[in-house]
């Protein structure tokens, strides 16, 4: 039986265009025998003419998912399970298992009392709490308590877990993590600490209450890692900062009212293979279009209103998560004229601007709006 062959041929100078012969094809029998294969069989497929995205839009309905989320308590242990979350799952990336790109994530549970044996992984990872109160993470001897909306980095080769206090209640979480990539690099290493737990060896919050605040650096403290040493970065601040910069400018045109979460010693993302922002779409805004490279997993802090990707509306809800693929057109509209918006992002437009492949584009036509499908 013949051996089916790719044909990626294009009429167009400069681009492959080679037709096959019975000589050739004899040819590139031969190249396989050798574990190799003539370039300009693939060239026009692996250099595509700008990204194509195998990642698909996707609204990932908080509604929908909670009951099942919290149906894992009664099924599996954190001890059995390791850690107890429901992964989601990109209908174009479902060989990778992630959310959108490189980039995996997933809503986790915890009930009171309960807490995940420590453990360090090479991929990097975010936490934002979506509900539940009494929730924490350990993060090298550095205990973080943690609210709804807040976010805490968990960053490479860190050991790290989490719980929630015997007084709270049950709490869910979103996950994002860089293992895609990771793993894509041929990098990543797990490892469960030898005591299945740390010792707390500071101060609670300490990290947040020496680096995280505004326009000051604590005197004689030496921060040489690639990762921000905040840990833990607060809805109450983020949402103030949010609100005065929004008095003061018109924003972006693309994105709102839109800040970066950033380490404090460099001013660069909080880790160098994932960053974070939040945006606040004031009453009534609507968004122009644009697409850049880089992809995003979108957590609905607060309020209500939808998306347009590709030319597809996409409508969500607080605590809604949805996906912008890599040169994706979007643009954002809040629901409510009476209320503000804020959308958190978790993205790797970190990696795109170190390796010099972040490239953006306004959308041109229709007054900067796309025309829905």
């Amino acid at each position: 039986m013949a051996q089916e062959r790719e044909s990626h041929r294009e009429d167009v100078v400069g681009r492959a265009n080679v037709e096959d012969t019975p000589e050739l094809l004899a040819y590139y029998d031969e190249l396989a025998r050798h574990k190799a294969g003539a370039l300009w069989t693939v060239a026009n497929k692996i250099e595509p003419w700008e990204p194509k995205s195998q990642s698909v839009p996707v609204v990932w309905r908080y509604r929908d998912l909670r009951a099942h989320v919290l149906r894992s308590v009664e099924l599996v242990t954190p001890e059995k399970a390791g850690r107890r979350v429901v992964y989601l799952n990109n209908p174009g990336r479902s060989d990778v298992a992630a959310a959108v790109g490189w980039i995996y994530g997933g809503l986790q549970v915890m009930n009171p009392g309960e807490v995940a044996s420590a453990h360090r992984h090479s991929a990097s990872a975010i936490r934002f709490i979506i509900e539940g109160s009494g929730a924490y993470t350990v993060v090298d001897g550095h205990k973080m308590t943690l609210g709804a909306n807040d976010f805490v980095l968990t960053p490479n080769d860190t050991w790290h877990e989490h719980g929630v206090e015997a007084t709270g209640s049950p709490c869910i979480w979103q996950d994002g993590l860089d293992i895609p990539f990771v793993n894509a690099m041929e990098a990543n290493f797990y490892e469960v600490h030898p005591d299945l737990s740390q010792a707390v060896g500071y101060a609670v919050d300490d990290m947040t209450k020496t680096w995280g605040n505004a326009g000051l650096k604590p005197m004689g403290e030496n921060w040489t890692k690639g990762y921000s040493p905040m840990f833990k970065y607060e809805w109450a601040p983020t949402y103030d900062a949010l609100t005065r910069y929004a008095g003061c400018t018109d924003g972006s045109p693309f994105d709102g009212v839109l800040m970066e979460y950033l380490n404090p010693v460099t001013n660069g993302p909080v880790m160098q293979t994932l960053g974070a922002s939040m945006q606040m779409l004031r009453p009534g805004e609507h968004t122009k279009a644009h697409r850049h490279t880089g992809s995003g997993l979108y957590h609905v802090a607060k309020g209500s209103g939808h998306s347009i990707i590709n030319g597809r509306r996409y409508d969500w809800q607080e605590h809604d998560i949805f996906c912008v693929p890599s040169w994706a057109w979007h643009e954002h509209a809040n629901g409510s004229d009476r209320e503000d918006a804020c959308l958190f992002c978790l993205s790797d437009l970190p990696v795109m601007r170190a390796l010099g492949l972040y490239r953006e584009q306004a959308f041109g036509d229709n007054g900067g709006m796309q025309p829905l499908l």
